[in-house]
């Protein structure tokens, strides 16, 4: 399987739609080749516009543009464009459900050498909390490619994160699947990862450990974190006795929030356990993404040892 990273497909969905709608519009803040938001300029250089390092203003004017009826997509790394602009985003953005579409790049601990002020643990729970907000979280090429079409397909705000971190492509190139549904890519019997974004691969990579022990592991892929596919979860933990959510985030209000919740509402008494494994009360640290997913147990072998601690 090919490798690469998330946000290496946004660049060339993005450039996709820009050549085929006239109205779609990159805005970025000094980073457009970090971003890869720079590729749109091959269709046309006017709908690329560089704001410098303002990202408030960014969205602000991206609000604007919106109210003119162009389809736009900001792009920083996420940690700003989540953090620095949540007044921004909430206010203009989420408040009147305009058509702009957050991309926040380079997120999570493989974000890397950077260190805690890059690195954007908490911004799917920030993004979450937001009325009228759809939050993507990719884990390949193909989904990403999947993902940048269903946030222009979504008349509203959408925020949709993004890595630097390259990776395995699990799924086929033409992904067709709904991206609003969950995907359960194995089956298992004695409990199921729950995974969203890139350490897919390391999920999966995981239930193969166990199986060599002798515990069956189901992987089950939730790619959009909100609207959660609510049908799926409660599927799910009436099949598995053990939800095991990971994720490269905080375990405060991301997937595994967002899992426990439904969960916890479900009227069943014999239902899972959700155990929320990711980042714990912590920033992150400067560090290869290897490293640092080592370090948090988020890589294979730290997967695998979440799920023995948790059945």
């Amino acid at each position: 399987m090919s490798e690469e990273a998330t946000r290496d497909r946004f660049g060339q969905a993005l450039l996709q739609l820009a050549r085929e709608d006239k109205n779609v519009v990159a805005m970025d803040c000094d980073l457009g080749r970090s971003t890869r938001s720079f590729h749109i300029t091959e269709a046309d250089e006017s709908r690329f516009l560089e704001m410098g390092i303002s990202e408030q203003d960014m969205i602000s004017t991206a609000a604007g543009m919106a109210h003119e009826g162009k389809i736009v997509f900001v792009n920083t790394f996420a940690v700003f464009a989540t953090g620095r602009c949540f007044d921004q985003i909430r206010q203009q953005l989420s408040l009147a459900r305009l058509n702009v579409k957050v991309c926040g790049s380079s997120a999570g601990l493989t974000q890397g050498p950077d260190g805690a002020t890059h690195q954007s643990v908490l911004d799917v729970s920030l993004m979450r909390s937001l009325p009228n907000m759809v939050v993507i979280v990719p884990a390949d090429g193909p989904q990403t490619e999947a993902a940048v079409r269903a946030a222009y397909d979504h008349q509203g705000p959408v925020y949709l994160r993004l890595s630097r971190y390259d990776r395995k492509n699990v799924y086929e190139e033409g992904y067709s699947h709904d991206i609003y549904k969950a995907v359960e890519l194995r089956e298992g019997k004695d409990a199921a990862i729950v995974v969203c974004g890139p350490i897919l691969d390391h999920a999966l990579d995981a239930a193969e450990l166990l199986a060599r022990g002798g515990v069956s592991a189901g992987v089950i892929n939730i790619p959009v974190v909100k609207p959660l596919d609510r049908e799926s979860v409660i599927k799910a933990a009436e099949k598995y006795c053990v939800l095991v959510v990971v994720e490269e985030h905080s375990v405060y209000g991301g997937l595994g929030s967002a899992v426990a919740e439904v969960v916890a509402e479900m009227k069943r008494t014999d239902k899972a356990i959700v155990a929320r494994e990711g980042i714990k009360d912590d920033f992150g640290e400067s560090g290869t993404a290897d490293d640092l997913l080592n370090k948090h147990e988020l890589d294979a072998e730290g997967i695998a040892k979440k799920v023995m601690r948790n059945i």
